[in-house]
């Protein structure tokens, strides 16, 4: 069971590493090239539609990762699996308190400062789920060693 908690961790952060990568460097910076007239419309639309995407995959994340402090395969420390934890913390808290807050802003129009905001900020989401990918690759390869044993 351990190790499909870890597959299932493992996929889900690296399906949100690269969204997240395509997010921040092509997506976000283009918010600023929509256009007023119809930005409004495109950034609640925009919000809806990526909730159907990212949530899922987030909270399988986030389940899998506390699953992994209980049952983790051996190769795997307690103390790995909760700098996981710490990342997915990092990742949820920078969604709500930095992210949302400035969609909401652009789902009334658009708003340069918001957007710059929003580019900016997302760099800690950015950063982190990079550094749980690393993480969780560096994972991935130490059970694969363990299995040669």
């Amino acid at each position: 069971m351990a190790n499909l908690i870890f597959l299932a961790n493992l996929a889900t952060t690296l399906m949100m590493t690269g969204l997240i990568w395509f997010i921040q460097i092509v997506h976000y910076p283009l918010f600023a090239r929509v256009g007023e007239p119809d930005f409004a419309l495109y950034a609640r639309a925009h919000s809806h539609m990526t909730t159907w995407v990212v949530f899922p995959l987030m909270t399988v994340e986030l389940v899998t990762t506390v699953m992994l402090l209980i049952q983790r395969p051996t190769v795997i420390s307690a103390q790995m699996a909760w700098i996981g934890l710490i990342l997915v913390v990092i990742i949820w808290g920078a969604t709500g308190l930095l992210s949302v807050p400035q969609h909401n802003i652009l789902a009334n129009g658009f708003d340069a400062g918001a957007q710059q905001k929003l580019v900016a900020t997302n760099w800690v989401r950015t950063v982190a789920w990079s550094l749980r990918s690393g993480l969780v690759l560096w994972w991935t390869a130490k059970i694969i060693e363990s299995l040669k044993h």
